[in-house]
């Protein structure tokens, strides 16, 4: 299962450059290349724009599927390399994203008069946080993914405390964000998805020093 995986993510991250080379006949030669908040085009380009974006994001794509895939050889923590399916897993949820956000960018612009609807870029992203979430509590301590606080670093009870606080804030409110971010204009989508970001973010960070002090206190 894994190797397939780890094929098919290759496929899902070039997919936007055959997208891209299928339609590139139908697109107009004037393309919406930036957005505003209302998701109604605010500046227009050449269309051969689209091809150094495209090279651009699936360069981002790859490289962040590469660290995320290798980053536990870099850790001197103890328990690493125990990492390395959980990152290669949200690893494989981002590149996704990426991809999928990519071609929605290219769909839009060849249909060319559409809007961009923030609203489901923010439901998309939800998801995401959603599925990170789920394997957030198993994630063991190291010193490149999770909440990388001092006191979850030099605790291992508080770390697995931490995220397992964590991973259940950040799966319900990335679902919660897909979900009522598909109903909501684009600016109240926006604050919304940044509110809960920070809600479920600043929480289990309280939560965790709390537990340091604690620990503190009564060693």
């Amino acid at each position: 299962m894994k190797n397939i995986i780890s094929k098919l993510v290759w496929l899902i991250i070039i997919a936007p450059a055959i997208y891209l080379a299928i339609v590139w006949n139908q697109l107009p030669e004037t393309v919406a290349m930036h957005y505003d908040l209302q998701g109604n085009p605010d500046r227009y380009g050449n269309k051969r724009e689209l091809i150094g974006l495209t090279a651009i994001l699936i360069g981002v794509n790859m490289l962040v599927y590469l660290l995320l895939t290798n980053i536990y050889r870099l850790d001197p923590k103890k328990y690493a390399a125990d990492n390395k399916d959980r990152l290669g897993r949200i690893a494989f949820a981002v590149s996704i994203f990426m991809s999928a956000l990519l071609l929605f960018i290219i769909y839009s612009s060849r249909q060319n008069n559409i809007k961009l609807n923030a609203s489901i870029i923010f439901s998309g992203v939800g998801l995401l946080f959603a599925v990170i979430g789920n394997y957030l509590p198993n994630l063991k301590p190291n010193y490149f993914a999770g909440l990388r606080l001092p006191w979850t670093l030099e605790s291992p009870d508080n770390w697995k405390k931490t995220h397992a606080l964590a991973g259940r804030l950040w799966f319900a409110g990335g679902l919660f964000i897909a979900a009522i971010c598909l109903f909501l204009p684009a600016v109240l989508a926006i604050i919304v998805f940044f509110v809960i970001m920070c809600v479920i973010t600043i929480i289990p960070c309280v939560y965790s020093y709390r537990i340091y002090k604690a620990q503190k206190q009564n060693p």
